[in-house]
């Protein structure tokens, strides 16, 4: 079983989206947030080794390549942004890890699929837009863990929210996330925010 800490030390060495687009909130997923997101889906919960597993707005291919590297049976990763797949894509090879890739947004997505992984927007730039994640999600997998910014309000919000789009939140893990500066409004290198790490199982 790999460790974290080699498994963040990976991601480290993977190339982030080269033109992320603020109207679709695109960040890259710093390595040890998403090493952490596989230790919680893989190691503790079982939902990632032998599983198949969808990243929705994957960008850079962050978790979806966490996922191929921690024992997923298949990993589909789908994007709207071309170029962040197209590294998705280069990032796949350099790490090894097989990962089926698709550029569109993540409303095309059918079949099914044991779990899916995300960072969907937070919904500051198009209100509605984490909803919209949620709800292909719970549609297509039948676990969802899904990152979202902490916070009573928001909590309170998708408390009442999952139930009405067939969900049942099972755990709520606080983590932080760092992001490098991306679009020109950032004053700084980096930001640390905090987020929640939902675990989300499907009742519908």
């Amino acid at each position: 079983m790999m460790k974290k800490k080699r498994l963040s030390m990976l991601l480290s060495q993977l190339a982030p989206s080269p033109k992320p687009k603020l109207m679709w909130e695109g960040y890259t997923l710093d390595p040890e947030a998403a090493a952490e997101m596989a230790q919680v889906a893989s190691w503790e919960n079982d939902d990632i080794a032998q599983k198949t597993v969808v990243d929705l707005g994957c960008g850079s291919g962050v978790l979806a390549i966490s996922a191929a590297l921690t024992g997923a049976a298949w990993v589909v990763g789908v994007d709207i942004d071309r170029e962040a797949v197209k590294t998705a894509q280069s990032n796949a090879l350099k790490a090894d890890a097989d990962v089926d890739l698709v550029i569109g947004d993540v409303r095309c997505v059918k079949g099914h699929f044991d779990t899916a992984l995300m960072n969907p927007p937070f919904g500051t730039r198009k209100k509605g837009a984490d909803v919209q994640f949620l709800e292909k999600a719970l549609e297509i997998a039948d676990v969802v863990y899904s990152l979202h910014k902490k916070g009573d309000s928001v909590r309170s919000f998708l408390r009442q929210k999952v139930p009405r789009i067939g969900g049942r939140v099972d755990q709520v893990r606080e983590m932080e996330i760092v992001i490098q500066r991306t679009y020109s409004f950032h004053t700084k290198r980096r930001y640390t925010v905090k987020v929640d790490l939902y675990r989300i199982l499907r009742t519908g």
